[in-house]
């Protein structure tokens, strides 16, 4: 059997996350101005409290680099405040600030609405899908 693009798993699974990323992205960029990567540290913040750059970096696979301007721009923004850690003075920690948390909170009815659109186009196919999703990544390990 030949070798085909189009039905190689990770292939497909590498479109279909762009692509829903893509979607899901135009949303909030047009709600807030955000790019992915401050999405993603405020989605991560929204949901631990605080955290380094260093811990972001890990849990949503972006370089240091990445996270680092992104909360750059956002603190710039007043959606997130920079503090020293007390336990280790070579790490920044993060958290929103009360404009992080009421932007969250509109971002998060915009995520709620996305993912039951997916819910919806993917029908009973959904459940079958995010499990087979979760069995390939476990923890959100790379």
């Amino acid at each position: 059997m030949p070798f085909h693009l189009d039905t190689f798993l990770p292939y497909l699974l590498s479109v279909a996350a762009h692509r829903t990323s893509a979607r899901f992205a135009a949303l909030y960029a047009a709600e807030a101005g955000l790019t992915i990567p401050e999405w993603r540290v405020l989605a991560h913040l929204d949901h631990s409290g605080a955290a380094s750059v260093r811990d972001i970096h890990a849990l949503v696979h972006l370089d240091k680099s990445v996270v680092s301007r992104a909360a750059s721009r956002l603190e710039q923004a007043g959606l997130v405040e920079k503090q020293g850690d007390t336990a280790d003075r070579r790490l920044i920690v993060l958290r929103l600030t009360p404009e992080g948390t009421a932007l969250m909170l509109r971002l998060s009815g915009i995520a709620e609405r996305f993912q039951a659109q997916l819910v919806a186009e993917l029908g009973a196919d959904a459940p079958t899908l995010a499990r087979a999703l979760q069995r390939l990544a476990p923890g959100g390990e790379p």
